[in-house]
């Protein structure tokens, strides 16, 4: 019996394995299995596996920096990475090393908004009217067809960052011709405003098969969260016809293995889609989706990338009516202060309908972030239903206040 592993497997280390756990999806006896980490992350990997860590910077090029890590090593069978961030220089690694896998080409649908909404679009499915920055500056507002509300957002950014809503186009094509709002116009376009609530639908795919998908509902939005308001979500009906929406959506992409998160806006005629990434959402959406499925999509995910059709994988779950989560972030980056003091907060903290509540001292500082660590408060909600945990966010965003606060407290105190 040949004594060799099944699989080389490098993994680009991004997501840490408290959201993964590598050990329970990755069989380190049985692969030979090399995780490329920045030095920032080296943290973040898996305790008590046997295998090879190499460090690289962090401050480079990604592919290059994988690349120079990796040279003298075994060419691998699999490369693995789970961040957006890493989507193309993970398909760079891939094509100069030869490895299987999507290439360059066939992931840029779910990094350029403009490629992505042609790909969707192209498979008869409704995206909102775009146009690349460039094409409508050089053309004028008459080049694309609507007049109203506009946005500009950056071709492949995430987390609502650098998105900008216009009255008109004409406003939003001026703002930039002006320089109020400067931007990198090859980088940017601008997009119909389509107005509903906007929906984002999770889950992982074997071979264009879905293990577990699931819908939710954005109380309030990204684009308000990086302004500085609350932001939350809570699972919905995921109808079969939403899941086969869903699935053109992605087949249009070329997502089908692996993690997806997807966003469409609820209209009256049915979803249109907003855009989609190879990758979990943020905030507390892969603890939610557990909670609802009993799925730990990135460590699925793994599995599903190393193992192939191969792979034993869970079944899911289906939540019931009363068997739905929710979450929430309250956000204080804008308060200009790295600190903050929360009022109003008590009464909620002790609710039932809480299962799990984060909270910053006045100590601890804040940031910009999706992360629970980062901000003045993260609660996941459930298991109940979705208008009980839609009209608990609601309450609470209307009555909870958070303040900023100059100076720790342990700073204040050491000063004296």
């Amino acid at each position: 019996m040949s004594l060799e592993p099944k699989l080389r497997v490098l993994v680009m280390h991004s997501l840490a394995d408290s959201s993964v756990r590598y050990a329970q999806n990755i069989d380190h006896h049985k692969h030979d299995v090399t995780y490329v980490s920045t030095t920032a992350k080296l943290g973040t990997l898996p305790e008590g596996v046997p295998a090879r860590v190499v460090e690289r910077a962090g401050t480079g090029d990604v592919a290059d920096e994988v690349l120079s890590a990796v040279k003298g090593l075994p060419t691998p069978d699999v490369i693995i990475s789970l961040s957006e961030f890493d989507v193309i220089a993970a398909a760079q690694v891939r094509e100069a090393l030869g490895v299987p896998g999507p290439t360059v080409r066939e992931v840029l649908p779910v990094r350029n908004k403009v490629v992505m909404k042609s790909s969707v679009a192209k498979a008869g499915l409704r995206v909102p009217n775009f146009a690349p920055l460039p094409q409508a500056l050089a053309h004028g507002a008459e080049s694309v067809p609507w007049r109203g509300r506009t946005v500009l957002k950056p071709l492949s950014g995430v987390l609502a960052q650098q998105i900008r809503i216009f009255p008109t186009v004409t406003a939003a094509l001026d703002a930039v011709r002006h320089g109020d709002v400067p931007v990198p116009v090859d980088d940017f376009e601008i997009e119909e405003f389509v107005s509903g609530r906007i929906m984002h639908i999770d889950g992982v795919l074997a071979q264009g098969r879905p293990i577990a998908i699931l819908a939710s509902r954005y109380v309030g939005t990204c684009l308000s969260y990086a302004e500085g308001s609350p932001l939350g979500s809570v699972q919905i009906d995921t109808g079969p016809e939403l899941v086969d929406w869903s699935l053109r959506c992605l087949k249009a992409v070329r997502i089908e293995n692996g993690l997806f998160h997807l966003e469409a806006i609820a209209t009256p005629t049915g979803p249109v889609f907003l855009e989609v990434g190879a990758r979990c959402g943020g905030g507390g959406v892969i603890d939610s989706f557990e909670l609802a499925t009993g799925i730990r999509m990135p460590g699925v995910a793994v599995r599903v990338y190393v193992e192939g059709a191969t792979a034993s994988l869970p079944t899911a779950r289906v939540p019931g009516p009363d068997e739905r989560y929710g979450w929430f972030l309250v956000p204080g980056h804008t308060l200009g202060s790295p600190y903050c003091r929360i009022s109003g907060e008590q009464a909620f903290r002790d609710d039932p309908l809480v299962h799990r509540w984060s909270q910053r001292t006045p100590d601890e500082p804040v940031k910009f972030s999706y992360a629970s660590s980062n901000v003045p408060i993260a609660a996941m909600l459930g298991p109940s239903s979705t208008s009980a945990l839609e009209g608990f966010m609601a309450s609470l965003f209307a009555s909870v206040r958070v303040g900023p606060h100059h100076g720790s407290v342990r700073a204040v105190e050491e000063s004296v």
